[in-house]
């Protein structure tokens, strides 16, 4: 009998919120690909393909549509994932198992896609819709070319309403770890080196609806084990002199400059004391005698020398972010995730700055409803499985962030988690009327307690500290810039949702939108408590998407 030799491809069509892994054939769901889109986003899908050639081939990856030249095909790379999940967890998980997970998005290397003998994998594909594409339905081909030969292909349709997204009303930062990308790219602190590519990583991060900057203005005391030491990131420069503090503010001001060049419209100062109870002092160094030394750090208490230090500097500070024009949107922080034991130290700290920061906010991540009913934090930022005491407390303008500790019930976006998890994070925002976020890793590039340095693309869990995908959102891309992830795309729809549900609003009401939103549950949505599936997202945006469209003057949308 003669053997069958012809080769099968197959291409299925998926939403951004459907995960590839290699060895799952993955379902068609065609209700999660009726895409929409308002003019000022970025809007994703994907098509998976598999092929049974012998070993792997390199095919020709080839879009047809009027947008073509809005259009960005990268292919999702799988990543070695060691920590999945923090040992507990609830029913939306996809996996809780080591192993490779799709998660980085990579541009094509000369725009071929690599077919892997009976595996499956995806394309990303991005329309960057504009103001220049007329509202309408357009399609979009794309196909797996072998010697120009079509083996496998896919339509998608979409459709462009006639309206733009309104400016993102909510602050949005994620930490930038200056140190990470010297550590990672090996050049000097603050060089030009360093700073071209802090500069290409500013700009993606204000692409994806990043506002607020972390500025350094002193080594960051973040995650960083008693004892040790990161990367020294100084935007100040310190000289003792008589035994009296001078400072030089060049390097802050350049950072300034940059990220205003760059669109960021908030600042956030490093923290002040160390993390988990503001016991110490964080890493200062300084110019004694012509020699660099520490003055300050894990050796030095919280109060004491260190407070005439910060009554010497703060003022001048201050003084500077005036005169930049900065000081209305500058918040500052006094310590990272203060624990309810942390209670004595956080205030003696706290209460050793006295007025020094009078009419600027302070806001730290906690736990805590303590820190608030105390009046030591005039911002709290509790986790989403926290924030519901400070709600029922009847606080507004609320701050919220997820880490490594929420990972029970709440969205959050580990590698583990459906993107469903990551995306419903928007609507939450906007039924609650949080006015920020905040989660600690942007690129995160080192172990826990950063002990020793990390290769991201080799270890996506901190040395298996945290549930992959925690650490970092970006990878350090060999170019100097970042390279994103699902996880980063996703996150960018949650924040556009949540403004085309501004938007709604501005044209209705909040309980018009509250309706759309609630009106099919079986139970109100909450932080711990909201629809699990893609289907409910998608179907969501775009009912949101058609009411927005009714209200657009006639002809704006066409039918």
């Amino acid at each position: 009998m003669k053997k069958n030799t012809e080769i099968h491809y197959e291409m299925k069509l998926l939403s951004s919120l459907a995960k590839v892994f290699p060895d799952e054939t993955p379902i068609y769901r065609p209700e999660c690909l009726l895409l929409s889109a308002l003019w000022g986003e970025t809007v994703s899908f994907q098509a998976a393909y598999t092929g049974d050639f012998f070993m792997r081939e390199r095919l020709d990856v080839k879009i047809t549509s009027p947008l073509e030249k809005w259009i960005r095909v990268r292919s999702v790379e799988q990543v070695p994932v060691g920590r999945a999940t923090n040992g507990i967890v609830d029913d939306n998980y996809l996996k809780t198992t080591s192993g490779l997970y799709p998660d980085l998005l990579r541009d094509l290397k000369d725009g071929k896609a690599i077919v892997c003998s009976n595996q499956w994998r995806s394309l990303w594909i991005d329309v960057e819709v504009t103001e220049e594409i007329a509202p309408g339905e357009y399609t979009i081909e794309i196909s797996l070319q072998k010697e120009g030969r079509v083996v496998c292909s896919c339509v998608m349709k979409i459709t462009i309403i006639g309206a733009s997204l309104p400016q993102q009303k909510i602050i949005h930062t994620e930490w930038m770890h200056a140190d990470c990308l010297a550590d990672y790219y090996q050049v000097d602190v603050f060089s030009e080196e360093h700073w071209e590519i802090l500069e290409n990583y500013f700009r993606q991060y204000v692409k994806r609806g990043c506002n607020m900057m972390l500025t350094p203005l002193f080594t960051s005391p973040l995650d960083t084990a008693i004892g040790l030491e990161r990367t020294t990131t100084q935007l100040i420069d310190v000289e003792v002199k008589d035994g009296e503090y001078l400072f030089g503010f060049d390097k802050l001001k350049r950072w300034v400059d940059l990220c205003k060049k760059c669109k960021i419209k908030y600042f956030e100062m490093s923290h002040l004391f160390s993390q988990w109870g503001a016991k110490y002092a964080p890493k200062v160094v300084a110019m004694r005698d012509g020699k660099e030394e520490k003055i300050f750090g894990w050796h030095t208490p919280a109060v004491g020398e260190y407070t005439r230090f910060l009554q010497c500097f703060l003022p001048q500070l201050i003084e500077k972010l005036r005169e930049w024009e900065i000081a209305d949107v500058t918040y500052f922080h006094i310590s990272d995730e203060p624990r309810e034991e942390d209670l004595k130290t956080y205030r003696a700290a706290r209460e050793s700055l006295g007025d020094m920061l009078g009419g600027f906010q302070t806001f730290d991540a906690l736990s805590s409803y303590e820190f608030y009913r105390h009046g030591l934090v005039e911002k709290p930022i509790p986790g989403n499985n926290e924030i519901e005491e400070f709600l029922e407390h009847g606080l507004t303008d609320m701050w919220t962030y997820y880490c490594t500790g929420q990972y029970y019930e709440v969205s959050n976006r580990f590698m583990s988690m459906p993107s469903a998890r990551n995306r419903i994070y928007g609507v939450q925002l906007y039924k609650y009327d949080i006015v920020g976020i905040l989660h600690w890793g942007y690129n995160f590039y080192n172990s826990q307690f950063s002990i020793e340095h990390i290769n991201p693309y080799e270890v996506t869990d901190a040395g298996n500290a945290f549930p992959a995908g925690d650490p970092f959102l970006v990878y350090p891309g060999a170019d100097g810039h970042p390279e994103e992830s699902i996880r980063m795309m996703v996150h960018d729809e949650a924040m556009a949702d949540l403004r085309a549900l501004e938007l709604l609003e501005s044209l209705t009401s909040k309980e018009h939108v509250m309706e759309l939103i609630e009106g099919e549950l079986f139970e109100p949505l909450t932080f711990c408590t909201y629809p699990k599936s893609e289907m409910y997202l998608i179907t969501l945006r775009n009912r949101i998407n058609r009411e927005i469209g009714r209200y657009q003057p006639e002809g704006c949308v066409r039918k």
